[in-house]
């Protein structure tokens, strides 16, 4: 995703002057390309997350349209208040990326990932929040945001994220894409965890269930539409995130609360009482219980009653 990510903004900054991109001192062997070719549009703030939001404001207001990148946590809870109140307050045209979502890191501990970062976010007024599922979406999410105009969060991996869709699908800021159909469980996630799904969904089918899958790149604003069509379609939805309770899960929640559905619902997320174990991203998500046979087992726990 990283990859996709700056490869794509190369090509539109070539194309649009006002692209700027910053740092925070970090994102060596991935940002250098557009250092190399755009080194006057290029800012490298040194480890001053806060510093960089506000020039990122500054520029904004000048008319141009700044990325700023940074790991994880780091461009989102070291300066929320400059994200609350210079960009989103002034609705300005920053994009902010943060690489790494969830628990990429997971060897760097908790300290580097980031679990709350969809739940803050997507409360900030005037802030699209979105997490694309692989490096198609990415490329689709980027050239989205870059035509919106406004704040927007971009949560990417890091991992070599494998590509899901064969094909590009209709992106759209808001949307669901919808992947497989199903009706006896649907799964919505967002994000790299995708890859997860899809592979649940398989051994599901091959046991015999028909099982759904949409990819929720938006997590604000959240496809409603998609959400209310999924209940007149399945028995139950899942919802599945790398990240804590208040995200994908809670927004979908808000949307069921509003109509009256028979619909099962369970979100699946990470659990904040595991934030104290360090370990590769694989390791953590087995112990968040977020593993393709994790999910299976639950899976068949919730049909079964």
């Amino acid at each position: 995703m990283r990859t996709t990510f700056i490869e794509t903004l190369c090509k539109i900054a070539a194309q649009d002057e006002r692209i700027w991109l910053l740092t925070a001192d970090l994102g060596y062997s991935v940002v250098e390309c557009f250092a190399h070719q755009f080194s006057e549009r290029f800012v490298n703030t040194g480890v001053a997350e806060q510093n960089m939001t506000g020039i990122a404001a500054g520029l904004a207001m000048s008319g141009k349209i700044i990325f700023t990148y940074s790991i994880a946590n780091f461009p989102v809870v070291r300066c929320l208040e400059q994200i609350r109140n210079d960009i989103c307050y002034h609705n300005l045209n920053v994009k902010i990326v943060a690489v790494g979502g969830g628990m990429a890191y997971g060897g760097a501990g908790y300290t580097h990932h980031a679990l709350e970062d969809l739940a803050i976010m997507r409360v900030m007024p005037n802030m699209v929040v979105i997490a694309p599922g692989d490096p198609v979406e990415t490329k689709l999410a980027l050239k989205a945001i870059t035509r919106h105009t406004g704040p927007c969060y971009l949560r990417l991996g890091m991992n070599n994220e494998p590509v899901i869709h064969k094909e590009e699908p209709h992106f759209e800021i808001g949307k669901a894409i919808q992947i497989k159909e199903g009706e006896d469980v649907i799964f919505i996630s967002t994000g790299p965890i995708l890859n997860t799904i899809v592979q649940t969904a398989d051994v599901l089918t091959r046991k015999g269930f028909s099982i759904g899958v949409y990819s929720m790149p938006t997590i604000h604003p959240i496809d409603q539409k998609a959400i209310i069509f999924a209940t007149t379609k399945a028995k139950c939805i899942i919802s599945v995130e790398e990240h804590g309770p208040g995200g994908l899960g809670s927004a979908i929640s808000e949307v069921l609360a509003s109509v009256q559905v028979k619909t099962k619902f369970v979100s699946m997320h990470t659990n904040p009482s595991l934030i104290h174990l360090v370990g590769s991203q694989e390791y953590l998500l087995q112990r968040n219980e977020l593993s393709v046979r994790a999910i299976v087992q639950k899976t068949l726990s919730i049909l079964d009653h």
